[in-house]
């Protein structure tokens, strides 16, 4: 029976989280079926099968992190016989407490293999009817080598399908982790008075010092007579694993943070001009059927400044004592998910026609925003765009990606006073004005290097027709 091991499907990747399985036990699967979404330390991942047959065994629950390497599913060959039938075969019920019933030939199911095929395995229990049916063929393939512990279902009644069409009932028991029961264990709490708000009706830590915080309340209660004060019903406290994107998002900006020396610059700009150019550009005939905004003209404006100032596009190798100039740009776009921060990026972004560029962001958000952002759509981004101007806000100072030298922050473009100037007369006009805030290396890059940067891209977007200049 081959086991499924969970992949490495990133580059570096050392464990992953079960998020939801897209099978059951007894499902007839083919190769490439998908059979289970995980979420990586970049995103949320559909792993399809490498093996066809029919699924013996769920060898990891969701919620549960686990190794690269770890086997996380069972497959064995379909028990569908080898012949075909003119008609669904009628439901067959198995007792798994006469020896002869475990005997079978090939192309049975799993629990009607022999004992010599399928290794030592243990006694089913009987069921309160005094029969087993389908229920028990299911409880004994999860006592199979290797098979993930599960619990002891209520029992089903008459006899049903073989390959039952619902999920098996809920157990009676509580479900929890280990560390979580001795948990309850120490604190003196029932797992049954727990509310279960983990993945499938888990009981999490939360829950228990939730419900400990509770048991506390009412021996207060009974010291002082009886008498308890009123309290709020809601949890006062919640918390949240940190896992996952989070998790890598977190170590990833510490470890930028505490290694890059950051300078920070920013300019207020009118962009008035481009306000007007995207309007034109959305009625454009080749831009009609995608979303133009003012971070297309930023994203090319970035990508021509950075012609005149290369260090922005490059890396400090610190192993190597060099910095690598990178000739292509993979642009970054810092992209807010629920969970967590995301910095997908348009690989050779400098080669695209504005047409073409526009549809890579708008196909790079809308993955962004349905979490299915690949981890090689996250790798080898070369600098970064953060675009904080649709939360309002007017800028703030970005940390640079590991591997990056520079970021630059979009602030929200506001109408505002503007002091124009028309032929030497000084006068104050509305504008649309907005923020630029660049963050770079201040280990090759020299305030005068980013300020030109910075200066570039302010001027292409306070008049899109200058970029006809670089």
């Amino acid at each position: 029976m081959p086991e499924y091991k969970l992949p490495d499907v990133g580059e570096g990747l050392t464990e992953a989280e079960i998020v939801a399985w897209k099978v059951k036990f007894g499902d007839v699967i083919a190769v490439n079926d998908v059979v289970v979404e995980i979420e990586t330390a970049k995103s949320l991942v559909e792993l399809p099968s490498p093996y066809a047959g029919e699924v013996t065994a769920l060898l990891v629950a969701e919620g549960e992190t686990v190794e690269v390497g770890t086997p996380i599913i069972a497959i064995g060959e379909p028990a569908v016989a080898a012949a075909p039938a003119p008609a669904p075969a009628p439901a067959m019920e198995i007792d798994l407490s006469n020896p002869a019933a475990s005997g079978g030939g090939e192309g049975e199911s799993l629990v009607g293999r022999n004992k010599a095929e399928r290794g030592p395995t243990r006694r089913a229990r009987r069921g309160t009817n005094g029969g087993a049916g389908a229920a028990n063929a299911q409880t004994q393939a999860a006592f199979e080598p290797g098979a993930a512990p599960v619990v002891e279902a209520e029992d089903p009644g008459p006899a049903v399908p073989a390959t039952p069409a619902a999920p098996a009932p809920v157990s009676e028991r509580t479900l929890a982790k280990p560390p979580v029961r001795k948990l309850a264990k120490d604190l003196g709490v029932d797992l049954a008075d727990c509310a279960a708000s983990g993945p499938n009706g888990t009981v999490t830590r939360t829950d228990v010092e939730a419900a400990a915080s509770g048991l506390a309340g009412r021996v207060a209660a009974e010291a002082r007579g009886g008498v308890s004060r009123p309290r709020e019903t809601g949890e006062r406290e919640t918390r949240e694993p940190i896992k996952g994107v989070r998790k890598m998002m977190g170590q990833a900006m510490v470890r930028s943070a505490f290694t890059i020396p950051h300078v920070t610059e920013w300019v207020s700009v009118d962009v008035t001009r481009t306000m007007e150019l995207v309007e034109r550009l959305r009625t454009h005939r080749d831009l009609r059927e995608v979303k133009v905004s003012p971070l297309l003209v930023l994203a090319k404006a970035v990508m021509l400044a950075m012609r005149r100032t290369p260090e922005i596009n490059s890396e400090w190798d610190d192993a190597a004592g060099e910095v690598v100039f990178k000739h292509y740009v993979n642009l970054g776009i810092a992209a807010a998910t629920p969970r967590g921060l995301v910095v997908p990026n348009v690989k050779d972004a400098q080669d695209l026609a504005l047409p073409d560029l526009a549809r890579a962001l708008n196909e790079l958000a809308a993955t962004a925003r349905e979490g299915r952002t690949q981890p090689a759509e996250m790798s080898g981004g070369t600098f970064t765009i953060t675009n904080v101007g649709p939360f309002g806000v007017d800028g703030g100072t970005p940390i640079i990606n590991p591997g990056e030298s520079a970021i630059l922050c979009f602030g929200a473009v506001k109408k505002q006073p503007w002091v124009v100037t028309t032929d030497g007369v000084d006068e104050i006009v509305v504008r649309q004005v907005c923020t630029l805030a660049l963050s770079f290396d201040h280990r090759h890059i020299d305030g005068e290097k980013g300020s030109r940067f910075l200066a570039d891209v302010a001027e292409i977007m306070a008049d899109p027709a200058s970029a006809l200049l670089f």
